[in-house]
């Protein structure tokens, strides 16, 4: 199968739906399907050789995040020579209303057309504001996946129809064969414990478990806590506790082994998460996971049997947690080896095969191949000023 995926954020930053896609094109290729990626990215970034880029992109703030986006008459210009040169049997755009790649694809193009969506918030303005211009874009999408039940019901609420779920996927193997490294291995009387995330984005909660270290470390003084991640170091390495060592940012084979290494892999988001794929990379590794009471953490947590919740924001709720995971080892092992079979059904072997069932569902029920839309096409040149030029 012919197979086009659309990916709105810029490689040039990593992100949650950026791996999403590069891992979903990986494992189609391995199946032996023929797979084209359409991505945001500089020039000279480099791009696995499956990923066309669509060039620079600017930053937006949304949802307690800042997404990297691309848009404009060079861009569309872009996307439409990919689409021609695709022929794809089916094209997979995730995120398909957001202002960048994805929505000029979905504009440009007709035939077998999947959506993923992949974000979930209570009630937005802007969504509101937006769903009356694009409704006639959104009717264009023949099978729609959501990644979880928050990001379903986003979509619902938003927008009207449904979807059918299918969560992100991980490599299991991958973190399962991950390598513990003895400068970050706890012992019984030093325990680590280890955060992974922008330090300086509000609803990663770095901040709230700093507010969390001294109340556990009346109990527990000799424990270690470990931050990997991008932000401003410098100034957090100055307002940190002293049993905060920060390590910066990791490769992804540094996360598996960080998160193979410590006792305690904590997540105390306070916001804004659709899934919490990196709950499940943590389970993977064989990390006893504590995380803030989302209700998406809370799902891919199986409302704690796979791991230690505590009340979302809560600095005090999160010392209690991390000193019952701590202080009962028996019961930090009886969560780890569920959370081990649990998280299998994250696999991407398992993720693949139901996303290759909603291409199936996609190619009976659209039309043909992929091609563009003349119609949209010559509107969206009007819009743009030009979006057939380069």
């Amino acid at each position: 199968m012919r197979i086009g995926i659309v990916c709105p954020y810029s490689l040039d930053a990593p992100g949650g739906v950026q791996v999403h896609v590069r891992d979903l094109a990986q494992r189609l290729i391995g199946l032996g399907h023929d797979v084209s990626v359409l991505a945001p990215a500089e020039d000279d970034t480099p791009v696995p050789e499956y990923v066309e880029a669509a060039g620079r992109s600017v930053p937006v703030r949304y949802n307690g995040s800042v997404a990297r986006l691309s848009f404009g008459p060079v861009t569309a210009a872009r996307v439409r020579r990919w689409l021609d040169a695709g022929a794809f049997d089916v094209l997979h755009i995730h995120e398909p209303l957001v202002p960048s790649v994805s929505l000029l694809a979905l504009w440009l193009a007709s035939g077998p057309i999947v959506g993923t969506f992949h974000t979930a918030t209570d009630r937005s303005r802007a969504m509101q504001v937006a769903f009356p211009l694009l409704r006639s874009s959104l009717e264009k999408i023949v099978a729609r996946i959501a990644v979880s039940e928050e990001a379903r019901r986003t979509l619902v609420e938003h927008f009207g129809g449904d979807a059918v779920v299918i969560p992100n996927g991980v490599y299991v193997d991958t973190f399962s064969g991950a390598t513990v490294r003895p400068e970050w291995q706890g012992t019984p009387e030093r325990p680590t414990i280890a955060f992974l995330g922008r330090t300086d984005e509000p609803r990663k909660g770095l901040h709230v478990l700093l507010e969390a270290v001294p109340r556990m470390l009346e109990q527990r003084p000799g424990t270690r806590v470990l931050v990997a991640g991008r932000g401003d170091l410098d100034a957090l390495r100055a307002a940190a506790p002293d049993a905060v060592e920060v390590l910066g940012e990791v490769d992804e084979q540094g996360k598996g082994d960080l998160m193979a290494s410590v006792d305690v892999y904590v997540a105390p988001q306070t916001g804004g998460e659709s899934f919490g794929i990196v709950l499940v990379e943590a389970m993977s590794a064989g990390a006893s996971v504590v995380a803030s009471d989302l209700a998406a953490f809370r799902r891919v947590l199986d409302s704690g049997r796979a791991g230690f919740l505590f009340p979302t924001g809560d600095p005090a709720g999160l010392a209690t947690a991390l000193l019952a995971a701590l202080d009962d080892p028996a019961e930090r092992d009886r969560r780890r080896a569920y959370a081990r079979d649990w998280c299998h059904q994250y696999d991407w072997s398992v993720v693949t095969d139901q996303v290759l069932d909603v291409y199936g569902l996609a190619l009976g029920e659209g039309d043909g191949h992929v091609a563009q839309d003349p119609l949209a096409r010559r509107m969206l040149s009007r819009l743009l000023g030009g979006a057939d030029d380069d």
